[in-house]
């Protein structure tokens, strides 16, 4: 089966992109494997006929707003994000007419039509150095409560209105203080990503994305490191750094991240199935506020 992905691509003229949360079978094949900051910024730069993204579905709607004359699959075409569908374009309408003076920041976890609406988007690596690269004091910022939080935590001058109030991510939402608990008492660095809940991140050692994580190993240590994301970011950690220990909650799991497999992503080389599609218009709209998130950099 890799062997035929890997022919399959090459005639195509494909490149793969995966999500730091895919299998490592799928991770193995792909050409670019990162968050969704490095998944964006790949997208814009790759010269490729076609664009295979493992991932959900907002990632794979990202590299097509990044790349509209390119073809740009998905493998599956209802793995979705839940946390994305917390946040509607009504929300945001209704919102702006409430706070005409604020700035809308969509995480990129969101649908197409919500970053249309939006004056910039953002990701968990850069979502602070976005937010303060804005002049206006109210920002109104969905759909993910928890990096909210941690945005106006470390930014306390902005005033910080989550976009809805309880949007949030299960699997982060799945870390307590039992976690950080049990973690403590065997010892080693508490990592933990900006969408777990505020209490969990505060008594966490460092706060990263999954990029942030990689490069925070990269630093070196030899402590082991609990990693407080999806679970698959640890088996991504032990490949990158062979010799270092990464503990993952094994009930961390996004069941979307997991439905493409070999099969799935061989018949979306081999077919172009699933080919995402969006208006003109929404993709234009989208594309100055990703545009302008990539400006400002990680």
């Amino acid at each position: 089966m890799e062997k035929e992905i890997r022919a399959l691509k090459a005639e195509k003229n494909a490149v793969i992109m995966a999500h730091n949360y895919q299998p490592p079978e799928i991770q193995a094949l792909a050409d670019v494997v990162g968050d969704s900051l490095e998944l964006a910024v790949k997208a814009k730069e790759t010269a490729a006929d076609l664009i295979v993204v493992c991932g959900v579905r907002f990632m794979a709607e990202t590299a097509k707003i990044l790349n509209s004359a390119r073809k740009v699959v998905i493998p599956v075409e209802d793995a979705g994000c839940p946390l994305a569908d917390f946040l509607t374009p009504d929300m945001i309408r209704e919102a702006r007419r409430r706070h005409p003076d604020a700035a809308v920041v969509v995480y990129v976890n969101s649908t197409a039509e919500s970053k249309a609406l939006a004056d910039i988007t953002c990701t968990s690596a850069n979502a602070v150095r976005v937010v303060a690269s804005l002049p206006n004091d109210t920002i109104l910022f969905g759909p993910d409560a928890n990096l909210a939080a941690y945005v106006q935590r470390e930014l306390p001058e902005k005033t910080i209105i989550p976009l809805p109030p309880g949007g949030h991510c299960y699997v982060h939402t799945g870390f307590t203080l039992a976690d950080v608990e049990a973690a403590r008492k065997k010892g080693g660095t508490i990592v933990c990503h900006p969408e777990c809940p505020p209490e969990v991140q505060m008594q966490a050692d460092l706060i990263a994305s999954t990029g942030g994580m990689v490069r925070g190993a990269a630093a070196g240590g030899e402590e082991p490191w609990w990693v407080f994301t999806e679970r698959e970011m640890a088996s991504r950690l032990r490949v990158l750094y062979p010799g270092r220990i990464f503990y993952e909650k094994p009930e961390a799991v996004c069941a979307d991240m997991k439905k493409i497999s070999l099969e799935d992503l061989r018949r979306a080389l081999e077919s172009g199935e699933h080919e995402v599609v969006l208006p003109p218009e929404v993709m234009d709209r989208a594309r100055r506020a990703i545009e302008r998130m990539i400006a400002v950099g990680a």
